[in-house]
């Protein structure tokens, strides 16, 4: 059975949740991407499956909980809606972003990040 993107997008944000990198690293095409915008050490864009899953590891290790809101779906494309929070000592974050997916073939191929505080997340990774 084949899977659609709502699955996928549901599957990925599983993943990402319990950090289970070779389940994320199974949807990626060889060649993905991810953007993520602003001015921080998880900004601008990665390329190849494993940039990906250590840009996604290296999120994760924020202790970000990663809250979804909507799957959303396109003719041939998904993205996931949620509201990432965390904290620490000197910084809090609360966002809303949407990571919209570019699929091929089933699996992902781009990834582009937008974020509701840009200037949030910088300060938050650091």
């Amino acid at each position: 059975m084949a899977t659609t993107a709502r699955d996928l997008g549901q599957r990925f944000h599983a993943a990402l949740i319990t950090g289970d990198w070779p389940a994320i690293r199974s949807m990626l095409h060889d060649d993905a991407s991810w953007t993520l915008p602003g001015d921080n050490t998880i900004s601008g864009t990665v390329v190849g499956a494993d940039a990906v899953v250590d840009r996604a590891r290296k999120i994760a290790s924020y202790g970000l909980s990663f809250e979804l809101l909507h799957v959303l779906v396109s003719r041939e494309n998904m993205a996931l809606s949620l509201h990432n929070t965390a904290q620490r000592p000197d910084a809090i974050l609360d966002e809303y972003l949407t990571t919209v997916c570019r699929l091929r073939d089933g699996r992902i191929a781009d990834i582009e990040t937008y974020l509701s505080d840009v200037p949030g997340m910088n300060a938050f990774f650091v």
